[in-house]
């Protein structure tokens, strides 16, 4: 079965919450809002679980002002201009019927997003994602832009006249990553880059196709239902990235302990020693790095090194 972001995100809150999560107090919308209402419906029955403060709908958090129990009727704060919607660094959105309204969340679903996308660009240049880019060779040309994103060149390879449709390793080739993007300097078509490729000494046939292999950085996640396998990455990758967002979440609830003006926290603060979460955070820091190196190793193994024709 494909991954999907919201999978992710799932199996974050499974590992930092437990399955039983942590029982979060929770309603549900009987009506869709829009990105711009200022109040919303609840289940009359479990509207009493909010309570002024922050709810989280979807990736939204909106500070919540009152509810009106027998309608469900929940008021944002800031009334007409609606400064409650989009709080916390969110972003404002519509949002269906059934859709599960929780409050004051301990992990909000936005900032896990984040910490899975920051673990996504963490792991480059350890683990890089491999690209292809083709076009056809011009006589007494030698440089030729490739895409932007190229970021190290793996190998060169072309295509041979004739029915053996063998693909020959380039031995002479230069990867440029500073190259002019003034028109006229580099040929406009494609067009320029600032990357290129400089094809010196081997003999190739004008009109052939030449094939260049070049690594790139992973591409991050936006919508829910984004596969995990669009950003280049294996989904043999999935729990090493779930081990990164939970080592980047974790440390936030060290400094938690801090603030005693709730009762709960007053309460929670001897049975829970100080380091719990330090302690915590460097297991799956560990883990994380375990993966880490394992899936370095392997890629060196695969891709150590392009092996050319020898005569």
């Amino acid at each position: 079965m494909a991954v999907t972001f919201n999978d992710l995100v799932a199996r974050v809150k499974q590992q930092l919450l437990g399955y039983s999560r942590d029982q979060a107090s929770i309603s549900y919308l009987v009506a869709s809002m829009t990105a711009s209402d200022t109040t919303f419906l609840a289940d009359p029955e479990t509207v009493t679980n909010l309570s002024r403060g922050l709810v989280e709908i979807g990736d939204e958090m909106i500070l919540v002002k009152k509810y009106d129990r027998p309608s469900g009727t929940v008021t944002v704060m800031g009334g007409l201009t609606g400064t409650g919607r989009g709080v916390e660094g969110t972003t404002a959105a519509s949002h269906t019927i059934d859709s599960l309204i929780t409050n004051n969340p301990q992990y909000p679903v936005s900032r896990i997003k984040e910490a899975l996308n920051d673990t996504i660009n963490g792991v480059y240049p350890d683990l890089f994602v491999f690209a292809e880019y083709e076009f056809p060779y011009v006589a007494a040309r030698y440089e030729y832009p490739i895409p932007a994103d190229a970021d190290d060149v793996y190998k060169v390879v072309v295509n041979t006249i004739g029915p053996s449709a063998v693909w020959f390793p380039l031995t002479s080739w230069r990867f440029n990553t500073v190259a002019s993007t003034t028109a006229g300097q580099v040929k406009p078509t494609p067009t320029p880059t600032g990357k290129t490729i400089q094809l010196m000494r081997d003999r190739i046939v004008p009109g052939r196709n030449v094939r260049v292999t070049y690594t790139k950085k992973p591409s991050t996640l936006t919508l829910g239902s984004d596969l995990f396998t669009s950003t280049g990455f294996p989904e043999r990758y999935v729990d090493m990235m779930v081990y990164g967002a939970c080592w980047r979440l974790l440390p936030a609830l060290e400094p938690a302990r801090l603030q005693q003006q709730a009762i709960e926290a007053t309460e929670r603060a001897p049975l829970v020693p100080a380091g719990s979460a330090t302690q915590a955070t460097n297991f799956y820091m560990n883990l994380y790095m375990k993966r880490l190196n394992e899936e370095r190793d392997r890629l060196f193994r695969l891709f150590d090194g392009y092996q050319t024709f020898n005569s």
